[in-house]
Formats: C-alpha cells, structure tokens, sequence
C-alpha cells in the first residue's frame, strides 16, 4: 500500500544546472519569479500518429516539469505544449481520407495525449492549439509590420531578416547553411533567400481566415508555422519565458525565426534559457517518417508497459543521441523489474520520503538521467542488503525518487502481471492456467498440479501459494 503525503513547502533550496543552448554553456537554473516559472514545449502537428522519437521531447520536458514543481510547487510553474493543428500535412491528410480537419486533429491529439499519459507524462498546464490563436497571430504580423519587419508580396507576408541583427545567434548557423534550411522557401517574391512566411494565401477548398485590409494582402490566408508558437507563447505565458524546449532539430529554423519576430514584435527576448533534447537513432540516422525508418507508440504499447519506454527514451543523457532497439526496452524492463521486485517484498509506505540524494544530484545537474539510474541502483543495492525498518526506509526512498522520475506507478503485484515479452502468455492464460492448477490440487492430482507450475515456470511466470490461494508475477 502506497501512501503519499503532502509535498514540502515552497519554494526549495535548488541547485539546478540547465544547458542553455544559446549560450552553449550550462547555467544554474534562476526563474524571473519563483511563483510563476514558464515553460513552452513545441508539440506535435496532429495529422498521423507521432513516432516513438517524437517522444523523446514529451518525456525529457516531463522530467523537467516535475524537477520544477519539486522545486517551485505545483501551482508556480506553467507549461505550455502546444498543437499545431492547421498545416500544409493536416490538409493533404484531410483530403487523402475524407475526414474533416477538426475531426482529425482531434482524434490525432487525444492518441498523442493518451499515448504520452501511458508513458507517466504528466497533462502539461495548458496545451494550446494554432486555430485557437489566429487573433493573436495576425495581431503579431500587425506590430512586426509596424517594427519595419513584415512586408507583404504575392498574397504573401515575410519576415524580413535584415530586420533582426542577431539572426543565427541561437543555432549557430552560418550564412550558407541559413540560406540551404529546412522549411526556407526560395521563391521569387522573397526580397531575400533567408526570409520566411508569416502569413500564407488559402487555395480554394483549404481553411482560411481574413487578412487585415492594412496588410495589402487580398483573400483569405493561414499563419506560417514559425509565427504560431510565438503568438501562443506571447498570450498563454508571457514575452519572455523562463524554459523554451524542443527536439535540437527545431533549433534552426523553427526557434531560430521564432526568436527573431518574437524580438522584433516585443522588443524583448524570446526566452532566458534554450533546451533542446538529440534524436532517436534508428541505425545511422535519425528516426523520422521522412526516411520511413518509425516505430511507433502505438505498437510499443502492446508489447511493452509504458514505464518500460520512459525508461528507454531516459537511458542516455537528454542531448545525446540515443539509438532505439527492441533490446534496448527489454534491457529498461529488466531494470525496472529489479525495483519491483523489491517492492514486492517490502510493503512501503512513502510518508515523507525523499529521494535518494545522489537522485536529486544527478537531475539537479542537466537531467542526468544516467548518474539518476545509477544513483537508484545502488540505492536498492544497500536496500536487498538491509533488512526490517532500514530497508523499508530506503524502499520509500525509491517509491519517492519515482515520483521525480515518473517511474513505480504500477503497484508490484500488477507490474508482474503486465504485458508479456514477444511469444510469451497472456494474463488471461496464465490466470487459465492456474485455476486449472488450483482444480488439480482440490481433486488431490499432484503430479497434474506439479506439471502445470513447472509448464508455467518454463514460460518465466511464478507461482506463489499462499493461504488465500495462489498468485503469480512474470518471473
């Protein structure tokens, strides 16, 4: 039985180091206001179903979340994971199936938010949505043309990167590399190759929405996608916010444009400090639907328990490359059933517990997960060495290090009932066969009931006998 009890008094005492991108450097960690810590993920564009490495950000921002709350409280920290559910893909998705775009981005968004929800990834503070904010968009184009930023040419308004000195600052990305970006359109109405498109003419058939008159654009048009997340940023938290994270293939040129017409519109700074997590390694590259190379959630799930792939997606440091593999999650399974194990046999209350210390160093310094994992082991090294009160104490410990980690959810009696590994028994033909067993034991058929213990140890389930009947875990 797992009891919890009040989390402590806010704020903390923290030490926390965080990567800051745009100074290349880590930094210790100071929010503007403790009572009021921000936080902007970029999500997902919710047309098909988001890859097992769209998750990697999901839960590395979850980590944070939780190491913020831990140190600030619950209430004092707002974070904000946005959908971009209007975009050239939803579009094409929309026509391809015939399912009207509000349909399917909402059944697109409720899988990715399932999905993470099985991964323990708390349901971030607020999550807005693109087609929410177009007021709030266009309201933006209106002071970046009044800052001299924004022109219009073709049915089209740009951002103008002259406009802003400091272009390439965050990513470090040279000229040349500027001009070749992902996502740059060259064309002809550009007044310069690195200039990009806040505001987009609507082709017939597609959603649209009225273009100031002032603009000097005719007809109905979209936001370009770089401008969302500056506009939900500036209305849900604030012209400058504390954390900007997301996947380092945004850093150019998503977060890049997104810093230069937030500045230009604002004239402040974007945000204090830039995260950004590596990729998901399918082979030699990275794991993306462009190269086909996908596994996804979806079909994890049936295979793995959730904890298992947090576990994975954890395994490395945040900012390097992790490469993904079934034997990867098995090895994460294994590590966990180590803990559950000592669940198991070691009812825990965590009354008050803290984690273990060297825990809280580890995440305290750039969410060094691997140090964290480490720290856990030996945590429950000196647990199986201990016995009575100490071990439970330190058992606590452990529950509690989850709390921070997102991991022990499970109660120990249901984590060994989970789902099998590939080829193995389902829960529903173990308990089969094990009412089966208890059948034979009643009629005095031994050998039968021995026969069947001894079927179900070969397929790594244990049996348990106890005097209110037997129970079994995945061995």
């Amino acid at each position: 039985m797992r009891a919890f009890s009040a989390r402590p008094s806010y704020p903390l005492v923290m030490a926390l180091t965080l990567y800051d991108t745009a100074a290349r450097a880590k930094r210790p960690f100071e929010p503007a206001d403790p009572e009021r810590v921000t936080m902007y993920v970029c999500g997902p564009t919710v047309y098909d179903h988001a890859h097992i490495g769209n998750f990697r950000a999901a839960v590395v921002f979850d980590l944070l979340f939780r190491t913020l709350r831990r140190a600030y409280g619950p209430e004092a920290v707002i974070y904000a994971r946005n959908f971009t559910d209007i975009d050239d893909k939803i579009i094409a998705a929309s026509a391809a199936s015939g399912e009207p775009i509000k349909a399917l981005t909402d059944r697109y968004a409720a899988i990715y938010k399932a999905e993470t929800a099985a991964l323990n990834v708390l349901t971030p503070t607020v999550e807005p949505r693109a087609t929410g904010h177009i007021e709030d968009m266009t309201a933006l184009i209106d002071r970046l043309f009044a800052a001299g930023a924004a022109y219009a040419a073709e049915g089209h308004v740009l951002f103008s990167v002259s406009a802003f000195e400091g272009y390439g600052a965050l990513s470090g990305a040279d000229q040349e590399e500027i001009r070749a970006g992902a996502r740059v359109d060259v064309a002809p109405y550009k007044r310069d190759a690195t200039d990009f498109v806040l505001w987009k003419p609507s082709k017939a058939g597609e959603p649209g929405w009225p273009a100031p008159k002032a603009w000097g654009v005719d007809g109905e048009g979209r936001p370009g996608w770089h401008l969302e997340c500056s506009a939900m940023i500036a209305r849900v938290l604030g012209e400058t916010i504390d954390i900007h994270g997301g996947g380092q293939d945004l850093r150019f040129p998503h977060h890049e444009n997104e810093c230069a017409q937030s500045a230009c519109a604002n004239g402040a700074p974007l945000a204090r400090y830039w995260v950004h997590n590596g990729f998901l390694r399918m082979g030699a590259g990275k794991m993306s639907k462009s190269e086909g190379n996908v596994v996804l959630p979806r079909d994890l799930l049936q295979r793995w328990p959730g904890e298992a792939l947090r576990w994975a997606l954890l395994s490395a440091h945040y900012r390097q490359p992790l490469d993904w593999s079934d034997d990867l999650i098995a090895q994460s399974k294994r590590q966990l059933d180590k803990f559950y194990r000592l669940f198991l046999e070691t009812p825990v209350e965590v009354n008050g517990a803290a984690p273990p210390a060297g825990v809280i160093e580890a995440i305290e310094d750039d969410l060094n997960t691997p140090a964290a994992f480490a720290a856990l082991h030996d945590a429950r090294d000196r647990a199986m060495a201990s016995e009575g009160a100490e071990r439970a104490q330190i058992a606590a410990s452990l529950r509690a290090a989850g709390d921070l980690l997102g991991f022990f959810h499970s109660s120990a009696e249901d984590w060994f009932k989970g789902a099998p590994e590939e080829g193995g028994l389902s829960a529903e033909a173990i308990d089969a066969r094990v009412k089966e067993r208890a059948a034979a034991r009643n009629a005095k058929d031994f050998a039968r009931a021995d026969a069947i213990r001894d079927e179900l140890a070969a397929a790594g389930v244990v049996i348990e006998d106890g005097p209110d009947g037997a129970t079994w875990r995945r061995g």
